[in-house]
């Protein structure tokens, strides 16, 4: 601390109306909007800083990180420079910013810290045309729940001012603690810069046999991998565990290096865009191959010639082999969660295994509230999500880890593994499609009409024939939650239609970028008979 002390400034401002976050406290918008709206971002932050309690704010510790695209070191700054502004102590923020999803929701929950701001806009592209995030966690290290996102836009509705210390610099490459003398404080506000991967890694060691998965990477009956960083913020994070802890050749790990556009690409791991992989699979040189998203909380994982492994039967497989992992041994099994839209494919790995399975509306931080309780061990999303009660964020590279553990274990392929569980369980077909871009007034207007029409009792009961096989409609309604541990109730949260051999049709409407909308639509059928498993998901 040199000098004078820095000045701590209150700006005027007025309000934005569009600053409802997503659920999960999460704001993304285009990233222009962030860029050139007069205040939008200072608006935004400070509505999140405003929603924690005075006496809970006042010299805490909160963390900071991003996926490094376009425009972070700046919001990254102005995030520094308004927390200090507001009292926060300190803050904990990863080298040049980077700290992928999980490793903030592990940072948070091993130093008790009050929260944390994550700058991401997940998988969508990034760059001056792309989009950008501010995405808020609260102190269990879980995405904010809804009545924190409520409080958040109230406050950005009425806002008024903000306060700010535009002099404060900082230097994000530096390791190390910064100390800075503000006006009218008591104590100094500090910041720590520290090794974005060094914590969470540290954390893994104690889920994992890094040792069985070492001797499944080296050697000469080593399993060659593929992964694929995308250009996110994943790179540090393979590069250190996968290569330099677990023993993976340099050169398994491709896109590592984060870059603000993301090499152009869409940091999406998923069949469309993780194109690079997929060829380099498809060769047949690599027995696995795994893909990120752009803050690290998304996975894909591929087998070898290019087989893929969708994210409901990945989350079923994982939970049929736990015991593969020490964690899990150690801890047991308490129960599972899975997002509505997911396949039930889980479930009846739950059924087998006797433990409860809880069915919740979209969104991570409803499975907080079940791990927190001690009800859920392990859950997960049909959008390439999933996570443990390690956490309380999924997390793409524990994903790995556990696909790895299982392998070297049953000393299986990706591809025997998959088809032994659908021999076991039966395999469940399933399909998303999404039409985006939609007028959300129009939106509005076709999932009320789909409502009339699929809860009318004239409805159960009517067949619907694909090819051979005839679907009779057992049920229909409008999904709702009833939370075991509070209560609350969260309605309207998708239009289901099963069917009596367990299939099902489900719509939901999307809105995460908040300008336009989006209807989702899932489409589930379940095969038993192991000679009806090769077909593609599309036609069965």
């Amino acid at each position: 601390m040199e000098g004078s002390p820095i000045p701590v400034l209150t700006v005027p401002t007025a309000p934005y109306e569009d600053q409802r976050p997503a659920g999960g406290g999460g704001l993304r918008r285009p990233t222009g909007l962030f860029e050139g709206q007069r205040n939008y971002l200072p608006n935004f932050i400070q509505s999140v800083l405003s929603s924690i309690d005075l006496r809970d704010r006042q010299g805490c510790t909160m963390v900071v990180g991003s996926d490094g695209r376009y425009f972070s070191r700046t919001a990254t700054e102005i995030v520094v420079q308004m927390a200090a502004a507001n009292g926060i102590g300190r803050l904990i923020i990863g080298q040049n910013g980077i700290l992928s999803t999980p490793a903030v929701s592990c940072i948070i929950r091993k130093i008790k810290a009050a929260g944390g701001i994550i700058l991401t806009a997940s998988h969508c592209p990034g760059g001056p045309g792309g989009e950008f995030g501010v995405k808020f966690n609260v102190a269990n290290g879980g995405p904010a729940p809804d009545v924190v996102s409520d409080k958040i836009y109230q406050i950005s509705k009425t806002i008024e001012e903000y306060t700010i210390c535009p002099d404060l610099r900082i230097d994000l490459s530096r390791l190390g603690r910064q100390e800075f003398d503000l006006e009218n404080k008591f104590k100094p506000f500090r910041v720590e810069i520290v090794d974005p991967v060094d914590i969470y890694l540290n954390l893994l060691r104690t889920i994992f046999d890094f040792n069985a998965i070492k001797s499944l990477l080296t050697g000469p009956g080593q399993l060659k991998i593929r992964v694929d960083a995308m250009h996110g913020v994943m790179g540090p994070y393979v590069r250190k565990v996968l290569c330099d802890e677990l023993g993976a050749p340099a050169n398994s790990a491709i896109n590592c290096v984060p870059l603000e556009d993301f090499g152009g690409q869409h940091p999406d791991p998923n069949l469309t865009y993780a194109t690079t992989l997929l060829e380099a699979m498809k060769g047949g040189e690599y027995g696995f191959g795994a893909a990120f998203d752009a803050d690290g909380d998304r996975y894909m994982i591929l087998g070898q010639n290019g087989f893929f492994v969708s994210p409901s039967d990945s989350l079923a497989i994982i939970a049929a082999n736990l015991s593969c992992i020490p964690y899990f041994r150690q801890m047991g099994v308490r129960g599972f969660g899975r997002s509505m839209p997911t396949s039930t494919a889980l479930d009846r790995v739950a059924k087998s295994m006797k433990v409860p399975v809880y069915e919740t509306p979209a969104g991570w931080r409803f499975f907080s509230n079940l791990m927190d309780s001690g009800r859920c061990s392990l859950c997960g999303e049909e959008s390439f999500g999933t996570g443990s009660d390690h956490l309380r964020e999924k997390d793409g590279l524990w994903a790995v880890l556990v696909w790895l553990s299982i392998i070297a274990a049953r000393k299986q392929s990706v591809e025997e593994i998959v088809r032994d569980h659908w021999a076991k369980f039966g395999r469940h077909y399933y399909c998303r499609f999404d039409y985006e871009g939609l007028e959300p007034k129009t939106t509005y207007y076709i999932m009320r009409d789909l409502e009339a029409l699929l809860t009318d009792k004239s409805f159960i009961g009517q067949q619907f024939a694909v090819g051979s096989h005839v679907y009779s409609v057992a049920k229909t309604d409008s999904f709702e939650y009833v939370d075991p541990v509070d209560g609350t109730v969260t309605k309207k949260q998708g239009l289901r239609i099963i069917f009596s051999d367990a299939s099902r049709l489900i719509f939901r409407l999307s809105s995460s970028s908040g300008v336009r909308a989006t209807i989702r639509l899932y489409a589930e059928s379940y095969e038993r008979d192991p000679s009806g498993h090769d077909q593609e998901p599309q036609f069965s």
